[in-house]
């Protein structure tokens, strides 16, 4: 775990979005004196606010940027509080794994949550690195009605790059970051079972999830590490399978009893209308989700991530998270704020 000081010197970065409103500083009782802009160190977004007025006993008291980091930290007490000890499920995927700056605002999130005492596990798929290789291999990648076509060559590339390749760099790169990672597929302990998807006949080695045996993954978390899950598993004779990351990271949020369940997608959220950005659905339960999808409001490729929260919040996770992972450090907001970063799903 890294020393305190460690991580209150990142805070600065790591904290660009606390809250709502904007920091309130109270008027000095000699109206003329003017106070350079530079004392007071502005926040990144104009949605970070201290809930505390800063209160200048003297005009000649300034906010230095050591107390600033200091009153974001306490800010976040209550919310550490809360998931202090308790275990986060989050799949990593889509923007924030295409770009190297939302990357590192993913990895350092991760981090700074497992140094305050969260447990989370990072479940990832790899759809763009898997079209790159096969396109260098002269492979057409196939899909059907959003699901990659897996047929055994393409298995073997699907393997190898999220096994061999994608998993082993996001460990590097959490291990790097201070933590230690473990990498995992859901192969290694038997920590998934896979069964072929009703829709085997067209797409090939496709699978979804028949058990989950979370035995390999409890002492891991209990020793403070990071176990970083890809999305591979294989059936009972040992056929491997392409599951998808939404589907494994649910699961295993089940078997955990995790406290939260978080998707990082491209997109804000939940939209009341799907053409409208600003519609942002902050908090709605299984039955409004429910009833948001039989009148047509959830579609597309953001169905199965719903139906992915709905069946695990039946199965005992307390919220799950629908979340813009184009929006840096959206984990921390999620997790550290009462506004949040996209549509929590409660049960």
């Amino acid at each position: 775990m890294l020393e305190a000081k460690t991580n209150l010197s990142n805070l600065s970065s790591s904290f660009p979005l606390i809250s709502k409103n904007p920091i309130k500083i109270s008027k000095p009782s000699n109206p003329i004196l003017a106070f350079p802009s530079h004392q007071f160190p502005t926040p990144k977004s104009s949605s970070l606010s201290i809930t505390n007025s800063v209160q200048l006993q003297s005009p000649t008291v300034s906010l230095t940027p050591g107390q600033f980091r200091v009153d974001i930290l306490s800010e976040s007490l209550p919310f550490i509080q809360k998931f202090r000890g308790k275990t986060i499920v989050v799949k990593y995927g889509g923007a924030a794994m295409k770009s190297e700056p939302l990357q590192a605002s993913v990895i350092n999130d991760l981090v700074l949550l497992s140094c305050v005492g969260l447990r989370p596990v990072l479940v990832h798929g790899g759809g763009p690195e898997i079209n790159h290789w096969l396109n260098r291999l002269n492979i057409k990648a196939v899909f059907r009605d959003g699901l990659r076509v897996t047929d055994s060559e393409t298995m073997e590339i699907v393997s190898m790059v999220l096994v061999g390749k994608v998993n082993k760099n996001l460990v590097s790169l959490i291990n790097k970051a201070g933590a230690t990672a473990v990498g995992l597929s859901g192969m290694d302990g038997r920590l998934l079972t896979a069964r072929p998807s009703p829709k085997a006949a067209d797409l090939g080695f496709v699978g979804e999830v028949s058990r989950v045996d979370s035995t390999i993954l409890r002492p891991l978390i209990d020793n403070g590490h990071i176990p970083v899950v890809t999305s591979v598993a294989a059936d009972e004779l040992g056929q491997p399978y392409n599951i998808n990351a939404d589907t494994v990271a649910g699961e295993l949020a089940a078997a955990l009893g995790a406290e939260k369940l978080i998707l990082l997608t491209d997109v804000a959220g939940i939209l009341e209308d799907r053409n409208d950005p600003k519609s942002l659905v902050k908090e709605v339960d299984i039955k409004g989700v429910k009833k948001m999808m039989e009148d047509g409001k959830v579609g597309g490729g953001m169905i199965p991530k719903v139906n992915c929260c709905v069946r695990s919040l039946a199965q005992g996770v307390r919220t799950a998270s629908i979340i813009d992972g184009r929006v840096p450090h959206s984990l921390l907001l999620e997790i550290l704020t009462d506004e949040g970063a996209g549509t929590m799903i409660t049960g």
